[in-house]
């Protein structure tokens, strides 16, 4: 009897659908007053052209390393090839390190955002809230314990409802309100000064949360059909289809609400909605949301679940997460782990202190580690062993490195301190791992 192994089933369509869903979820709709807020004026629309711009700088180094490392678990395999058999281990141990805390929050922000507006339909106390995002999570996991060709015609149905609610905020605003007004002002009283730039940083954090899951496919690298066309391709789609969406419903709500009541709405969207057709077009719509909401939870949860199986298969992380299910093939046990802590924070936290652990937390190992890994890679086996190449290489990761620690630092002095926390104990935790094995430094 052969042993159960991943299997490619995931089409182009299929990994657009999960990184489009996993990118849009609550973020946009909760973040967009937040934004609006940090900004004070009608510029704030820059703030999500700025997330744009990293995001798609950022997806050329994803598409480079997942072309060429098409494996389950996507950075893990990244920062350990990269950065060599020596540094390889410590770097990737910390992306796991920090997966296991940072995942969690990532399921659990969109499942406290899912209760967040469902509050607009139904009043809510404190503990409702609690209990009806940690039910969100358990139903997760649930329709996720299944092959992965039924998850991925799962994914594009609920793409399907993304798409939809999109494009109703769209057409309202293009229908009833005055839809090029807020481009039209976009500049009024913009002074570019470093008052701009701080604001501009702080506001790009909210934005960036929004557009995070570009590259979730890398994370099935193993499930992707065509792996080295389909990767870069779908993220590319990804981000730029999510990019218009995301401008043109800012756009659409500047359109009908006055700034001063979208920066102070809990539930902008909904009211936007109820201001143009009334209160049951604006139920509606928030059901539509929770739809959204509840999609990014199913996306962002498939692609973490592979991250610690693929480092407890490769043996840098406990075997037991490299069990796969006898019969449906999937890591059903590392599925399991990260719905569990993440059921756990979703009763403990609340969601815009959430959104800034997640980055503060990401950024060096992840997006910056990645980065520099690629030109070590590329330095010590040349341009022509990656699958997938950037133009005008190495300038996009330069950049890329520079906005990511930018955005590091605007997630305020608390949250990088609790990332850098995180790495040193992660560091501890390797050092200890690594004496006990007799493995790199102290190996013989």
């Amino acid at each position: 009897m052969s042993k159960p192994a991943l299997e490619r089933k995931i089409s182009l369509l299929q990994a657009t659908a999960i990184n489009m869903t996993d990118m849009v979820g609550i973020g946009p709709f909760v973040v967009l007053s937040v934004v609006a807020e940090i900004m004070k004026g009608p510029w704030f629309l820059y703030a999500w052209i700025a997330g744009a711009i990293l995001s798609f700088i950022d997806a050329m180094i994803w598409s480079e390393l997942g072309a060429t490392f098409p494996l389950a678990g996507g950075t893990y395999n990244f920062l350990k090839e990269s950065f060599g058999p020596k540094w390889g281990r410590l770097m990737s141990f910390l992306f796991v390190w920090q997966t296991m805390i940072q995942a969690p929050l990532v399921i659990a922000s969109a499942a406290i955002g899912f209760a967040q507006y469902l509050t607009y339909i139904v009043p809510l106390d404190e503990v409702e809230r609690k209990i009806i995002s940690g039910s969100v999570v358990m139903l997760i996991i649930f329709l996720l314990y299944r092959k992965i060709e039924t998850i991925g015609k799962i994914s594009v149905l609920l793409w399907m409802g993304v798409l939809i609610t999109m494009c109703c905020i769209i057409a309202g605003g293009f229908i009833h309100g005055n839809f090029l007004a807020p481009v039209e002002h976009l500049n009024d009283g913009l002074n570019m000064n470093s008052a701009f730039a701080a604001a501009l940083g702080f506001a790009s954090v909210k934005t960036m949360y929004s557009y995070l899951g570009y590259y979730n496919v890398c994370h099935l690298g193993s499930e992707i059909i065509h792996p080295q066309k389909n990767i870069p391709k779908s993220m590319f789609i990804s981000v730029a289809g999510i990019a218009i969406l995301y401008l043109l419903m800012n756009i659409s709500v500047a359109s009908v609400l006055p700034l001063n009541i979208i920066s102070q709405s809990p539930f902008v969207v909904s009211e936007f909605m109820q201001a143009l057709a009334g209160p049951v077009a604006a139920t509606i719509i928030t059901a539509l949301i929770l739809w959204v909401a509840f999609a990014s939870v199913f996306s962002g949860t498939l692609g973490y679940s592979r991250i610690p199986y693929a480092a407890a298969k490769d043996g840098a992380f406990f075997s037991v997460f490299a069990k796969l299910h006898p019969t449906k093939h999937f890591p059903y046990i590392s599925l399991l782990a990260l719905g569990c802590v993440a059921f756990v924070f979703s009763l403990l936290f609340k969601i815009q202190s959430v959104i800034n652990a997640i980055l503060a937390m990401r950024i060096l190992i992840q997006f910056v580690g990645q980065a520099v890994g690629l030109i070590l890679l590329s330095k010590r086996e040349g341009r022509k062993f990656l699958k997938w190449k950037m133009p005008f290489y190495p300038l996009p990761v330069i950049l890329a490195i520079i906005m990511w620690l930018l955005v590091f630092i605007s997630t305020s002095l608390s949250m990088a301190g609790t990332g850098v926390l995180v790495i040193s104990l992660g560091i501890i935790v390797y050092l200890l791992k690594a004496r006990l094995n007799k493995e790199w430094p102290f190996e013989s």
